[in-house]
């Protein structure tokens, strides 16, 4: 780091410019708003200041100014006292379901850039609104309102009166449900006799295979055959169908001996529906066809999901990510294939700015490709505010 070099200049300047946008710009504030608890956190605080209520819009707007801060949430549950000191005091009255979407929850993201992982999550959540959502679950658009986070991942808030009440243990019945947590074989497929055998005038099955849902039937019957068509075609268009095997997560030995067993005729009958009963194939096809169509929801097996927590704090629509500077930004089924958030929800201008970044860096924003060298560097206000907030660059 250089001399001239400050991390609380640095600090200054993106709270200056945050300042700058709130004063200027009125955040989108939920319904009910003076029942939620509102809560922030600082550019260089510890901790979060929270249990904070408002009655009045001016209010908000007045500490979004003064106090200019990196991040900004408000309660997904209603309270009688928001402003209580403690959850019990605050009198819970009801909470939204909230689903958020993070590329950390998916496990292919990992080795990404930034870029690549905003659209891989993209594609995550239309499926979890669109396929399980509106079409399983059957909620109405006009209760649905979808947001893009400002970070790394979208947030759908779902504010139907009929689930306002559900307790912690019924919203995760419904993640259970999205993530196909415990999906039986049973419940997918069921036998169908393939060769019927009389044997001392009694008649009995004597040949049977598993038979595949089709792909039209509703929830994760049709689903789960729909995933398995597509990897079928996958390893039948595959040049190197081991290698295709391997990409799912198969070990070498493993992938060989699936291949051997997948033949022409094997594949061909799992076209038509029926699922071979060798349990190699059994196994991969409906582990990896739940893996393929299900929506990953949280890190890891210990990490709780948002969608159960009815006290969640979630980030204010239209307020500023203090990690990246972009807008937690509205956006519709219909328009989410095309938003683009290093576009759409970048707020700041083209005034350059000199930074010392701390490593090479490169990416697309603002329909421009940066290609930086680590070191001193002239750059606009939206990529300086985006690399000071993930610590990839200091002020100069």
């Amino acid at each position: 780091m250089s001399e001239n070099q400050s991390p609380r200049e640095s600090l200054e300047f993106l709270k200056n410019r945050f300042r700058e946008y709130y004063e200027t710009n009125n955040v989108e504030l939920p319904d009910r708003f003076g029942r939620r608890e509102f809560a922030f956190v600082l550019f260089g605080g510890k901790g979060m200041i929270r249990h904070l209520a408002y009655n009045k819009k001016t209010d908000i707007k007045d500490f979004l100014v003064e106090r200019a801060p990196a991040h900004t949430y408000y309660s997904s549950a209603y309270y009688k006292n928001p402003d209580a000191q403690t959850m019990q005091e605050k009198n819970w009255m009801g909470a939204e379901l909230i689903f958020d979407l993070d590329s950390d929850h998916i496990p292919e993201s990992k080795n990404m850039s930034y870029t690549e992982s905003l659209e891989i999550v993209k594609k995550e959540f239309y499926k979890l609104v669109d396929d399980f959502l509106l079409n399983d679950f059957g909620f109405e658009e006009k209760y649905m309102d979808l947001y893009f986070s400002g970070g790394r991942g979208y947030h759908c808030h779902i504010r139907d009166p009929k689930i306002m009440d559900l307790d912690s243990n019924e919203r995760r019945e419904i993640v259970d449900y999205i993530t196909g947590r415990d999906l039986k074989e049973s419940l997918v497929f069921h036998e169908h006799v393939t060769e019927i055998k009389s044997y001392g005038g009694r008649v009995f099955a004597g040949g049977k295979s598993l038979k595949m849902p089709t792909p039209q039937e509703p929830g994760w019957k049709g689903r789960i055959s729909r995933g398995i068509l597509d990897i079928v075609n996958e390893i039948k268009k595959s040049d190197n169908p081991i290698e295709k095997l391997q990409e799912y997560g198969v070990k070498s030995s493993d992938a060989e001996k699936l291949v051997m067993e997948l033949s022409d005729d094997r594949m061909n009958r799992i076209k038509d529906g029926l699922l071979d009963q060798s349990k190699t194939i059994r196994k991969f096809f409906l582990n990896n066809a739940l893996r393929k169509t299900a929506v990953s929801m949280s890190a890891g097996e210990t990490d709780e999901p948002v969608t159960c927590d009815v006290k969640r704090l979630i980030r204010l629509p239209s307020s500023l990510h203090g990690k990246t500077g972009l807008k937690v930004s509205r956006v519709t089924l219909d328009t989410l294939n095309d938003f683009n958030p290093l576009v759409d929800a970048v707020v700041f201008d083209e005034e350059p700015v000199k930074v010392d970044l701390n490593q090479s860096f490169k990416m697309n924003m603002k329909e421009k490709d940066f290609n930086l060298e680590k070191g001193e560097q002239k750059i606009p206000t939206y990529l300086a505010v985006f690399l000071i907030g993930r610590n990839i660059a200091n002020l100069i």
